[in-house]
């Protein structure tokens, strides 16, 4: 069961970074303008006549509304008269977004919930931890630490609403997220070798039902220093790439407001030298995983179907940069190109997992 929730877990954590790049493609970060409830709700209005004044409504702590284009919140319970009294009510500072947008609060709200959800999971997994008390102790300590960077992760979210969206606060509320998608698989690669030293006993045991192949495979398995350092720093340009990629589409974001949806071809009119240092940087990215993929092949160290993905991978960041670029930001692109940017860490950092020096390897000279 620790493996099943270990891996529910992983998926909830790519669920919200699919959520998160949707909430940024549809412009949706300031749907709920404060955290952790909507508008001071715990389901988020659908109308906007919600979020006006009303005589002789009971009203909560913590409820906004919307008064002369500003948010007004409650700091109390009260009960409003026949007229507004602006005395009942403070005025919401943290930032000065003011607008409502049904779809756009409930796209942030459902990125929240996924949120939410993920949790389930996890402490699941901590549950089911305990199962390698007597052999793998640290596996439970390891399966706690995911908690408190889960509870980092959601501070950081307020703090992304609560600066209004600010990109520099965006690009390490993303950073948190794949390394907990790193300790995730790390916890995964590690259960997954107690899976397979009982699965060797098993078969020293009953050798006539061990399968052929699978030995020659674990014969061919080999351990490549120089390998393992260069798929290490894959995974980190990988990481640089998509720190550089928030800026840039914080700049996007930015063109947006001020040209409008309808002038997608003057988003990136003239491009950043982020975007060039970004783009430079995809063609360092692109050829050191060829290199990986030729390498793993000549020496037959047994990473080649992850490789595979890995290429597929950045095929699809390449064409989505591409038509972001020269098509105009065609629907989807930009979510798309995020969340392939994550996978491809995640893939990765698992072949470097993989690749660490194991006691029945061969060592490459």
């Amino acid at each position: 069961m620790y493996r099943t929730t270990l891996k529910i877990s992983i998926i909830f954590l790519y669920l919200i970074i699919i959520a998160g790049a949707v909430v940024r493609m549809t412009g949706s970060g300031m749907g709920c303008p404060d955290w952790p409830k909507c508008f001071g709700y715990y389901i988020p209005p659908t109308e906007e006549t919600q979020l006006q004044w009303e005589a002789n409504r009971a009203y909560k702590e913590g409820q906004i509304i919307i008064v002369n284009e500003s948010l007004r919140i409650a700091p109390s319970d009260f009960i409003s008269g026949d007229t507004y009294i602006e005395n009942n009510w403070s005025t919401y500072d943290k930032h000065d977004y003011a607008a409502f947008n049904v779809w756009h609060t409930w796209i942030e709200y459902i990125n929240r919930q996924v949120t939410v959800l993920a949790g389930i999971p996890i402490l699941l997994m901590i549950l089911f931890s305990f199962w390698y008390w007597k052999e793998r102790v640290w596996l439970i300590f390891g399966s706690f630490f995911v908690l408190p960077l889960m509870g980092f992760e959601a501070w950081l979210g307020k703090q992304v609403v609560d600066s209004n969206l600010l990109p520099v606060k965006i690009t390490i509320h993303m950073i948190v997220a794949l390394l907990i998608v790193a300790l995730l698989l790390y916890l995964w690669h590690k259960s997954q070798e107690k899976e397979r030293s009982i699965s060797t006993l098993s078969r020293n045991r009953t050798p006539e039902i061990h399968d052929h192949r699978e030995s020659e495979a674990l014969k061919l398995k080999k351990y490549d220093p120089l390998f393992k350092n260069l798929v290490l720093l894959a995974g980190v340009l990988t990481l640089v790439q998509v720190a550089f990629g928030t800026q840039v589409r914080q700049y996007v974001d930015e063109q947006v407001i001020a040209l409008g949806y309808e002038a997608k071809g003057q988003w990136l009119n003239p491009p950043t030298v982020m975007f060039y240092v970004h783009r430079s940087f995809s063609i360092l990215v692109t050829l050191l995983n060829v290199y990986l993929f030729w390498r793993n092949r000549k020496y037959l160290l047994g990473h080649a179907h992850l490789l595979v993905w890995v290429l597929i991978l950045i095929a699809l960041e390449v064409i989505t940069g591409i038509a972001m670029y020269y098509i105009d930001f065609p629907f989807g692109t930009q979510p798309l190109h995020l969340v392939v940017a994550s996978l491809l860490f995640g893939i990765q950092f698992y072949i470097f997992l993989e690749s660490l020096k194991r006691k029945e390897e061969v060592i490459v000279g």
